[in-house]
Order: structure tokens, then sequence, then C-alpha cells
């Protein structure tokens, strides 16, 4: 077989899977701009379902919740994933090794055990579910992913900066904090990025910890529980597409043009 209809082959299975994954979400962001209630069903242009979502006081206070909670719990993951990581980092070969597996338990282990495991932990705690509840498990479960994009970034740093600030005078924690932690502001955005998605986006170690607090993915469960296919929903998920899609797209451009800074600086 040539190269050229193995590349072809290649660029066939890439762009069957992206269809496969992409058609659908633009076939509901077509149709949430229309006002029938069945999916399928064109009644016109309207933006109905967008008025509709953005008067809604449930979705609005749901979106307030999963909005909050994946800041702070993100904000909190990105403090300790880092900490952890410059720990880790430094750790002689075996217990280095034994502490990536530690932290790589929660993103390998399946996430119903998680919430199980979770529900049991606060239910022995006598903890109540609610905000505390929901900010502990989602800093725990997204911690590893700060620690997995902070890490890189340590490998790429010269190993004598920590020394050199030390030998100008620095204590071992401003050394680090203003010599080490400032190279390492990509991969903390980064990893606060991730961790911010995958704890807006949790619906199972929510649904066993949440109390009385619904979030989005909650809201939309409960939602098509009790009521159906709500066409408010379409809006919806469209706005949450078109969101993350910009926050990554932006995100990418900004590390480009980093890159190529760095790239003219050594040159």
């Amino acid at each position: 077989m040539s190269r050229n209809v193995k590349s072809c082959l290649i660029w066939a299975f890439v762009g069957l899977m992206l269809a496969v994954m992409y058609i659908p979400i633009l076939i509901l962001i077509i149709y949430s701009f229309t006002g029938a209630k069945a999916l399928g069903v064109w009644s016109g242009f309207s933006f109905e379902l967008y008025a509709d979502l953005f008067t809604n006081e449930s979705i609005l206070g749901a979106f307030k919740n999963s909005f909050i909670l994946a800041f702070v719990s993100a904000a909190l993951a990105t403090i300790l994933g880092t900490t952890a990581a410059i720990g880790i980092f430094h750790m002689k070969k075996w217990r280095k090794s034994a502490s990536n597996f530690i932290a790589n338990i929660t993103m390998e282990n399946a996430e119903i055990v998680t919430g199980v495991t979770f529900m049991m932990f606060f239910l022995a705690l006598r903890l109540p579910y609610g905000w505390a509840t929901l900010i502990i498990a989602h800093t725990m479960i997204t911690t590893p992913y700060v620690i997995l994009s902070v890490t890189p970034k340590l490998s790429q740093l010269n190993p004598n900066l920590y020394e050199a600030g030390l030998d100008l005078g620095a204590s071992p924690m401003r050394s680090v904090f203003t010599v080490i932690v400032p190279q390492l502001i990509p991969g903390m955005l980064s990893g606060f990025v991730m961790a911010f998605t995958l704890s807006f986006d949790d619906f199972i170690v929510s649904k066993f910890v949440n109390g009385s607090v619904e979030t989005i993915p909650v809201y939309l469960y409960n939602a098509l529980a009790k009521r159906g296919a709500d066409p408010t929903l379409r809006a919806l998920s469209s706005v949450l597409f078109i969101a993350v899609l910009t926050v990554l797209i932006a995100l990418n451009v900004v590390s480009a043009k980093r890159k190529k800074k760095a790239q003219k600086a050594s040159a």
C-alpha cells in the first residue's frame, strides 16, 4: 500500500470520527434556533429558546452554582496540585513513582466508585451534603489533572534555578514562589482550565454528595427525568458548548503566541 493511500485512509478515518462526534452537536445547535418542541421539527428561525433560557430562574440558579463550585474547586486544586507536583518532582525515584501512582488512582478509577466512596466518607464523618462536600469532592478529583499539567513544566526548568535563588539570599519558600512558580504559570493555567471544565461538567460525583445544591448536570438529569426533553435544554447545551470551545481556542492561541515568543527569544 502506497504512502498516499495510507494517508488518505488515515484522514478519512479521522474525518469519520470527527463527524460522528460533532454532527449531533451541530444539529442540536441548529435546532436551538427554532421554537419547535420536538427536535427535528423546524418551525421557523427564532431566538425563543434563548429568551426562555435567560429568563429561567431555575437554570440560571443551577448555572450560578456550577460556576461557583467549578471556580472554587479549580482554584483549590491548582494550589494543591502545583504544590504536590513540586514536591513529587523532587522526590527520589521510587517515592516519585509511588506518589504518581496514588495521584492517578482518581483519574483511572470508575467515577461511580469515586462517587459512592465520597458519599460513604462524608456519611461516616456526619458531614451534611451540600456546598462543603461538593467543593471537597471536586477538589480531590481535579487535583491530579493539575499535577499532570504542571509536572511537564517542571521537567523543562533549569534544575539550578532553585539553588540560584538560595545562593542569592532567598529563603526556600521565597525561592519557590519567586523563582519556580512564575515559570509554572502556563501549566497552572492549563490545569486550572481543565479542573474548571471537569468540575463544571461532573454529574456522577455531584449527584451523590450535592444535597440540595443543584448544578447544571444535576439540573439536566432531573429535568429530563421529570419533564422529558425540554426544548430550552437545546439552547443551554449550545451555550455551554460554544463557551467551552471559545475558552479552548483562546488558550491554544495564547499558548502558540508564547511559544513563538520563546523561540524568538532563544534565537
